[in-house]
C-alpha cells in the first residue's frame, strides 16, 4: 500500500479505523462494518495510533 500502515494480514489502512474510534465508533461497530478485523485488530489500531502520538512533538500554540 506504498508505505501506509496497514493492519496486518490485511490490505485495510489504519487511519480510516483511527478516525472511526475518535468520531466515537466502538470497536464492535468497527468488527461488524470490517469482518476482516478482529476485536484485537481494533485494540492494536488504537495501541498505534497511542503510540504514534507519543513519538510525536507538536508545538505548543502561544496563549492569546
Amino acid at each position: 500500500m506504498g508505505g501506509v500502515p496497514c493492519i496486518r494480514g490485511t490490505r485495510i489502512p489504519v487511519a480510516p479505523i483511527i478516525k472511526l474510534l475518535a468520531a466515537g465508533t466502538s470497536a464492535e461497530r468497527i468488527v461488524e462494518e470490517f469482518p476482516q478485523l478482529t476485536m484485537d485488530d481494533v485494540r492494536d489500531v488504537s495501541l498505534h495510533a497511542a503510540a504514534v502520538a507519543a513519538e510525536s512533538e507538536l508545538p505548543l500554540r502561544p496563549s492569546t
